[in-house]
């Protein structure tokens, strides 16, 4: 009887133990794949977005704050986290299969990424804007009429950061487009 409960005590740790180190794994690979390092590894990223993104007001300015990549584009909060790192899988594909390989790639696909990542910044109104921007801490005082007008109408009628402030960290694809066509265009 007392061997049968040594070895259930013995099991129950060992199990705590195993999952106490799964979840540190997870986590480390988590904090490393969210490294701006790991995101421009691939030189798709470093040669198109990070060139872009390098003299942004995100990457430079005058208080020294800078945004990396997993601040705008993966979500804070477990387990939002975890779904876009596996929808992240498909960026992985898509590089092994050099969809991306040269800057003329690129720029026939920017379109279409960009629509992928204004739906799902409409989808979560903004939240990853948000987790630095906090509208009720904005001077509106500071801010020109325009942008006094149009900060009022966030939350109204579907009205989000990505609206306006879709090409502020990489060059807008052209072609007219905007996040509102994300949603006309039913890209998700």
């Amino acid at each position: 009887m007392r061997r049968g409960r040594i070895a259930f005590w013995a099991g129950a740790l060992a199990l705590v133990l195993l999952g106490m180190g799964l979840a540190g794994a997870g986590k480390a690979a988590l904090d490393h794949t969210n490294r701006t390092e790991f995101c421009i590894s691939c030189h798709e990223m470093r040669e198109n977005n990070h060139a872009e993104y390098r003299d942004t007001i995100h990457a430079r300015n005058r208080t020294g704050v800078k945004a990396g990549c997993a601040d705008c584009h993966v979500p804070h909060e477990f387990p939002d986290v975890l779904w876009r790192k596996v929808g992240a899988a498909n960026d992985v594909w898509q590089h092994v299969m050099g969809r991306l390989e040269t800057r003329e790639q690129f720029e026939a696909h920017r379109l279409e990424l960009a629509r992928r990542v204004w739906a799902r910044m409409k989808a979560t109104d903004s939240r990853e804007c948000r987790h630095c921007h906090d509208q009720a801490a904005m001077s509106a005082e500071l801010q020109g009429r325009t942008a006094q007008r149009q900060h009022q109408k966030i939350g109204l009628e579907g009205r989000t950061c990505i609206d306006c402030h879709y090409g502020i960290a990489h060059h807008e694809p052209g072609q007219g487009a905007e996040p509102a066509d994300a949603l006309s265009a039913g890209t998700r």
